[in-house]
């Protein structure tokens, strides 16, 4: 019986065109589009893959030259186990390019449902595959007709489903709906991304941001920008927080705490360096034509360092940070506090009067249980387990013990500054947040086509020096004055700068958080997986579900 099914046509084209369509089913299920565009989603793609199977007298030969979509079927399926939803994203291809294999691992060793289900039903498909080769087996020609004309059919069908579909909606029904073809689009958007990636030094070789000092100090100064990393505000005892996760900064009186700052991107590839550019949401393209915080720095006269505690990603980030005087990666793995060890280094070392440290960390970057020390473990437990709602506190508890361990570096990274009585601030900013189950959608993680609250609204505090806030008593109390401010990541450059008091034809006063200038009415923005600048409304996921998260926070999206 095993072995008749084996040899038999039928069987594997059957098998080949079930499995393609696995993706297809789920993303109608998830998707909850109008009954149109869901049959037109569903009979198009079937049609092919029927048509495609039948394409040539070799059965084996068509599932093989059909593993691009195998492939996008088994990330399709493995993305909608992750994040419950949405297409694969633009992001997601770019986020296979510019994640260090450490993280790849770590997160495919607690999503391994989804990686067994899509091995068990590939891996088997591709091996029949190859055995109808090797025997050289062919396909009838009545079964290759009946598998065209019930392609034809289904195309045809189809055709006439998106005919009946508003004119305003036809493109987003193929583009954005029908899988595989949105898949396609946003690889290919992916691929155009990479590009300019990879030529970044050809389209900003000669840009120069004509950076000048507007004040004159006679101190040294010391000014530090710390990338948080997945650090969502919920999670901070700062922000009202009912678990004791910041029981060190908690208790100083000299901090500002920014409550309003939502991301530009839930993406750390997109996040981080639109945090070090001066470039607007609604510029994107611009990113590549200029150079970043590390060179406006350099041209003002400053010493600058960027001290990562990720492994170079071959992304933007790294072309912005290559600009800084002094690039250390550490040595993988380590926890944040080595950060503060290498700038105290730094600074017993270097005399400079001047200087810039940016400081990437991991922070809450998923595995949670991972970013701090063992004996750190507040809430237990906290073992290390797969991606599950029935895991959720472990989940939830190695994640608050990656914020308390925040905490204590930010603490310790204050009271380094605080040794070196000098003129110095400490701008602190998570690149994004992260989801946690929070919902009855069982959201989870980063990265995500449609976006929540937990993924948009992160942690941002600032700190200045007694020296600074005598010499800039006006940037001090502006930032107190901007701690509600309807922030976004977009303020980070012009915030740095601010503090520095280093201007530009670039800098942008009503973006800085430390200037009484800041411009209240400025729409937040959000850069969607296309690229696009749009508000936070339902096009990114953000409904009256979400929208009742931001009104509890107290921010108007």
């Amino acid at each position: 019986m095993f072995k008749k099914i084996i040899s038999n046509p039928l069987w594997l084209l059957a098998f080949n065109v079930v499995s393609l369509m696995i993706p297809v089913i789920i993303l109608t299920i998830t998707e909850h589009n109008p009954l149109l565009v869901a049959l037109t989603a569903i009979l198009l793609p079937l049609g092919f893959y029927l048509l495609f199977s039948a394409a040539s007298t070799r059965s084996g030969r068509m599932v093989w030259w059909g593993f691009p979509f195998i492939f996008l079927s088994a990330f399709q399926i493995v993305l909608s186990y992750l994040f419950g939803n949405s297409v694969i994203a633009t992001d997601m291809f770019l986020n296979l390019t510019t994640t260090n294999p450490g993280e790849a691992g770590e997160l495919l060793g607690n999503i391994y449902p989804s990686v067994i289900a899509v091995c068990v039903i590939y891996l088997p498909l591709l091996w029949f595959a190859t055995e109808h080769l090797r025997r050289q087996i062919t396909i009838p020609t009545p079964l290759r007709q009946l598998f065209a004309k019930a392609g034809c059919a289904s195309l045809v069908a189809g055709i006439l489903t998106f005919l009946f579909i508003p004119t305003d909606e036809k493109l987003h029904t193929l583009r954005d709906e029908t899988f595989p073809v949105n898949a396609c689009y946003n690889m290919g958007l992916a691929i155009s991304e990479s590009y300019k990636i990879n030529h970044y030094e050809q389209s900003s070789a000669g840009f120069t941001f004509d950076a000048r000092r507007s004040a004159v100090v006679p101190e040294r100064e010391i000014y530090v920008l710390v990338i948080g990393e997945a650090s969502r505000a919920s999670n901070w005892q700062l922000y009202g927080y009912d678990r004791p996760t910041n029981p060190h900064l908690s208790t100083r009186n000299d901090l500002v705490l920014f409550r309003g700052v939502t991301t530009q991107s839930n993406t750390t590839h997109k996040s981080v360096p639109l945090m070090l550019s001066s470039v607007h949401t609604s510029e994107h393209d611009e990113l590549f034509r200029r150079t970043g915080l590390p060179a406006l720095f350099n041209e003002a006269g400053f010493t600058t360092y960027f001290i990562s505690n990720q492994a170079p990603q071959g992304a933007m980030i790294d072309f912005l940070a290559d600009d800084a005087d002094r690039l250390i990666y550490l040595d993988a793995p380590n926890y944040d506090g080595q950060l503060v060890d290498v700038m105290l280094k730094a600074l017993d070392n270097d005399s400079s009067d001047k200087l810039l440290f940016i400081l990437h960390t991991y922070g809450s970057h998923f595995s949670y249980h991972q970013r701090y020390p063992r004996e750190e473990a507040t809430f237990l437990p906290d073992d290390d387990v797969a991606i599950s709602l029935r895991n959720a506190e472990f989940i939830r508890n190695a994640y608050d013990n990656s914020i308390l361990y925040t905490d204590q570096v930010l603490n310790d990274l204050i009271a380094l500054l605080e040794r070196e009585d000098a003129c110095s601030a400490m701008f602190y900013c998570a690149d994004h947040g992260e989801d946690l189950f929070d919902t009855a959608e069982g959201r989870f993680l980063h990265s995500s086509p449609t976006t929540t609250y937990h993924q948009l609204h992160v942690a941002s505090l600032a700190w200045f020096s007694p020296k600074y806030k005598s010499m800039f008593s006006p940037k001090a109390e502006a930032a107190a004055s901007n701690a509600a401010a309807p922030a976004t990541t977009y303020s980070v450059f012009h915030t740095m700068a601010d503090i520095a008091s280093i201007c530009s034809p670039y800098f942008n006063t009503k973006a800085s958080l430390v200037s009484p200038e800041f411009d209240y009415s400025a729409p937040r923005l959000y850069l969607d997986d296309h690229n696009r600048a749009v508000p936070l409304d339902r096009e990114i996921g953000i409904d009256d579900e979400q929208r009742a998260f931001f009104h509890r926070a107290g921010i108007n999206p």
